[in-house]
């Protein structure tokens, strides 16, 4: 749905976004990793046409980008941007109306949103009334008010308590069923590992991995497995012998454990179940990926290690 193809930007000679290319399928949620200044919320704003880009090009549904497109886009910023001294009601009617909808439109979006929400309650609370967390809530419902093909959502879940992430990351999964295509921009890697298709990490202005979740957690991969089992603790560690190596584990209780093992050398995880079985009851096996914020460490760590030696 979306092509961006070699975009370079720089502010004063500084280099914002280094010949960065992304394709991004419709109806998936494509999270854009990277950590603060590494060129993630400069890609968002020449998406959205705010910034022009030096050189490169996007395409949407296979032509280049148009201001009519931007009809077609919900942009939810990192940095909010609602007035504080409106009605919730008045701020967003007026963005409504902004994004090109008709005032009966808006008014009956907004009642199907504040009715998803439960923030009926508010409609005339100011904004600058609206904690953090609430004010947030107002602004997704501004970004999602012209139902948008494409959604760019940056640093969606900051300002928000654990339930109403859990609400957001729900409203997000819908709207892919339904066919939405999404961005997520933010450091939440849990979130990216659980409702994330695929990825991007942006690094130093340049795009330095791209892939599914479970691409990007294979390529880094340790050869690790946890086993699930009931019985001696002894016994499992003797079994071993010196082909794997006991990494961590967690007492169960009623002599159950969770151990997660390291392979050395040659071995396999069917070696490793042929040498437990008849030592302990398996209960489950399973490998080990990391994490995705293992992943973006492994992946930003080294070359910061390179550039402090120089």
């Amino acid at each position: 749905m979306l092509e961006i193809k070699n975009i370079s930007k720089s502010f004063y000679r500084k280099t914002a976004l280094d010949d960065v290319s992304l394709s991004i399928r419709k109806g998936e949620i494509f999270g854009l990793l990277g950590p603060n200044g590494a060129g993630k919320t400069t890609l968002i704003r020449v998406i959205n046409r705010i910034v022009e880009q030096d050189s490169g090009s996007v395409r949407l549904n296979g032509n280049l980008m148009t201001e009519k497109d931007l009809a077609d886009i919900g942009y939810l910023p990192e940095e909010r941007g609602l007035y504080k001294s409106m009605t919730v009601h008045n701020q967003v009617l007026f963005l409504g109306r902004l994004r090109g909808l008709s005032k009966k439109d808006t008014l009956a979006k907004m009642d199907f949103w504040f009715d998803k929400f439960s923030i009926n309650d508010w409609r005339k609370k100011r904004i600058e009334e609206l904690s953090k967390g609430m004010a947030q809530k107002v602004q997704f419902v501004c970004a999602v008010l012209n139902e948008p093909k494409l959604l760019i959502l940056d640093e969606p879940f900051s300002g928000f308590d654990p339930i109403n992430v859990e609400l957001i990351k729900q409203e997000l999964i819908e709207m892919r069923a339904a066919g939405k295509t999404i961005i997520l921009s933010t450091h939440n890697m849990k979130s990216v590992e659980e409702i994330c298709d695929r990825a991007a990490l942006i690094h130093q202005a340049k795009k330095i991995a791209e892939g599914s979740i479970s691409e990007l957690q294979s390529a880094k991969k340790m050869g690790m497995y946890a086993v699930r089992f009931k019985g001696s603790m002894i016994a499992f560690v003797n079994a071993l012998w010196t082909g794997f190596e006991v990494v961590d584990k967690d007492i169960l209780g009623d002599d159950r454990f969770v151990v997660r093992v390291k392979m050395r050398g040659e071995n396999s995880f069917q070696d490793l179940l042929k040498v437990l079985i008849g030592q302990i009851e398996i209960e489950a096996a399973w490998e080990v990926l990391p994490s995705m914020q293992d992943v973006f460490i492994d992946l930003v760590q080294p070359k910061e290690e390179v550039r402090d030696e120089k």
